[in-house]
């Protein structure tokens, strides 16, 4: 087994402990490891050639996740972008470990937390492909069930800086997915 499988094989078994499950045609996932696996085949589908820091990131971007509830900090916006640093922390913190344990080197490891931590979004065309394969998970598998339990203002505005944060080929790729009637009202909406 060579490194990127020990790695990958480690996050993935981390990832399955997720006490969090998601359902998906009929079947239920432990919810991070079934994101891990769609972030990754959308790396894969955006850029069949993507580096090993990459794909590390994307299977390891979330983490741990259930470790730090949303519940352990204040509500409103302050108290949700706090969450979400300490979240990035954590996800960086444990994917680190997991890539030092395989054998990967210091540079390696500082660059799959860079991308993990998204530091340089706008500037750095990795950072932005795991951003769009994070999105378009999102839109793929969350955004029709998000859309339901929200007000349509709440959901439009979280659709644009979805929007915002991709590029190009992201957005290209987001209107491709398959939308509900009133899904694709929003999308269109916020676009």
């Amino acid at each position: 087994m060579n490194k990127l499988e020990t790695a990958v094989g480690a996050i993935d078994r981390y990832n399955r402990q997720d006490p969090v499950l998601f359902q998906w045609n009929g079947e239920s996932w432990p919810q991070e490891y079934f994101f891990s696996l769609r972030v990754c085949e959308w790396i894969e589908r955006l850029s069949p050639d993507a580096g090993e820091e990459l794909l590390l990131a994307a299977r390891a971007h979330h983490i741990g996740r259930w470790e730090i509830p949303r519940d352990q900090y204040p509500d409103g916006k302050a108290g949700y972008l706090n969450w979400r640093k300490r979240l990035a922390e954590l996800h960086a913190e444990k994917a680190g470990a997991i890539l030092e344990e395989a054998g990967y080197l210091p540079a390696q490891r500082e660059r799959v937390k860079e991308l993990i931590l998204k530091k340089q979004l706008k500037s750095d065309p990795e950072v932005q492909l795991l951003e769009n394969a994070l999105c378009l998970v999102f839109l793929q598998y969350q955004y029709e069930d998000f859309r339901q339990k929200h007000p349509k203002e709440k959901v439009v505005h979280i659709l644009r800086k979805s929007l915002r944060k991709m590029d190009g080929q992201g957005r290209e790729e987001a209107l491709k997915l398959d939308y509900s009637e009133q899904g694709l009202v929003c999308i269109r909406e916020a676009i």
